[in-house]
């Protein structure tokens, strides 16, 4: 786990622009109807740490990642772009080589201070991802037109390692695609001609059709939840009343929740969803004829029939809701809570996106109904720590914090760690209020075997 950080002072330089190192194109670029959405709009940040390397000594890693930025924006021009925000509030990305804001830093700090880190949130991370102090959040909403689409800050260590910090416009892309961009970068900071996977636009693939069809899906995530006329907790409880806590889903916690749902198959991250949303309705008290929800972020990329081409970055998943009444999840047993995920997840095809896409244009883009309800997305195969800028394997790569944007605080994701046994482990980060985390537990530690996790 993270150490907490001795006293230290990060001394950043003057943020400058990168542009694109050779010519691009001159164009504005429409975004797709699922990239516009309301709830994409807010810039995702997250860290690469590294150790020092003797073999590099002498080469400023800032110096080589602002070089292999430059080189990369020109095959991902639409990066170095601004957003703007059309009738309909549709946005168009103008693509005239903006440029990206980049600074260097250095920091009193090393590698080993950060310890063990394996997952977020990352120590004291607004120190090293560089923020826009020119705009402010506005209700909530984080302002993504007329600002550069991707920030990045490169703070060294004494002891010769350093940080890779970057906050990118999810417009422009999801965690696949932001992946994607920075491995591009990485390998241009290794020496390549080129990125290994050339990116595609494609995003004319997910744009809503003439006339739309919202209809085709019943779409029940930008629909309330029925029942219960109290506010949702979650959403009335003030964040210094609410405790973050890590949940380890190792080998042993595993085995027990397949036991009970055998002979039902399922993958992990199905097993380990139901068994989170039961817990959390359970812990919440939510009323028993009270509807609940399992809000799925789930990606189509390589899913038979889906036409995206290869190299493609922009947003490629759909929020798919599982729903029924509290008192019929916690007493249906784990397996009903499984073969509902299991359907959620089955739910999300192209076909299902393009439904969304008319759905946005036909209503406005609208923000997903949020009440009652348990958002999960899995992260552990999204490639982070495979990010080698030329200083090896990062000690630590991955969001910095649990959460972001309009959802900040209702959703979580799956990552990949070791448990206290040294096991490879899901890792399940949960934001409760205080006095529902103990009874979480106790659901979980319940279902699990008993022991703690």
């Amino acid at each position: 786990m993270a150490s907490p950080l001795p006293a230290f002072v990060v001394r950043r330089a003057t943020p400058v622009l990168v542009v694109p190192s050779a010519p691009t194109p001159q164009e504005a670029k429409p975004l797709s109807d699922i990239d516009d959405a309301a709830v994409m709009r807010f810039y995702s940040a997250g860290v690469h740490l590294y150790r020092g390397d003797v073999s590099k000594e002498g080469q400023d890693p800032a110096r080589v990642i602002r070089e292999a930025l430059a080189k990369a924006l020109v095959p991902y021009y639409p990066l170095a772009g601004r957003l703007r925000e059309e009738a309909g509030r549709k946005l168009v990305v103008e693509c005239y080589a903006q440029g990206v804001l980049f600074v260097e830093a250095d920091a009193d700090l090393t590698a080993d201070d950060f310890g063990d880190i394996g997952y977020p949130p990352f120590p004291c991370y607004e120190q090293f991802v560089l923020e826009d102090t020119a705009t402010t959040n506005d209700g909530g909403a984080e302002p993504v037109v007329d600002r550069p689409l991707f920030y990045v800050q490169v703070t060294r260590l004494k002891c010769g390692g350093f940080i890779f910090g970057h906050r990118v416009c999810h417009c422009m892309v999801d965690a696949p695609g932001c992946v994607q961009f920075v491995r591009a970068i990485a390998e241009l900071a290794r020496g390549a001609d080129a990125p290994s996977v050339p990116p595609a636009w494609g995003r004319e693939m997910l744009m809503a059709r003439q006339p739309p069809q919202p209809s085709s899906y019943p779409h029940l995530e930008f629909q309330e939840p029925a029942g219960g006329p109290e506010p949702d907790r979650m959403l009335t409880t003030p964040p210094g009343d609410k405790v973050c806590v890590h949940f380890f889903f190792g080998p042993r916690e595993i085995a027990a929740l397949r036991q009970r749902v055998a002979p039902l198959t399922c993958s992990r991250f199905e097993l380990v969803a139901a068994c989170v949303w039961q817990s959390r309705t359970a812990a919440l008290g939510y009323a028993a004829d009270e509807e609940v929800r399992l809000s799925l972020i789930v990606n189509i990329r390589g899913r038979t029939g889906t036409p995206l081409p290869v190299g493609f970055y922009g947003n490629a998943f759909a929020y798919s809701a599982a729903a029924t009444t509290a008192g019929e999840l916690c007493h249906g047993g784990l397996g009903f809570a499984v073969e509902l995920v299991k359907k959620a997840k089955s739910a999300v095809t192209y076909e299902h996106l393009l439904s969304l896409a008319d759905l946005m244009v036909a209503t406005g883009r609208p923000l997903f109904a949020v009440s009652r309800t348990c958002i999960l997305s899995d992260v552990s195969h999204a490639g982070f720590k495979s990010i080698d800028v030329g200083w090896g394997e990062a000690v630590y790569a991955g969001p910095v914090k649990i959460g972001e944007g309009p959802i900040l605080g209702l959703s979580t994701y799956f990552l990949r760690s070791t448990n206290g046994k040294g096991e490879e482990a899901t890792v399940v980060p949960v934001c409760l209020p205080k006095d529902a985390m103990d009874k979480f537990r106790l659901e979980v530690e319940g279902l699990t075997g008993g022991a703690p996790l």
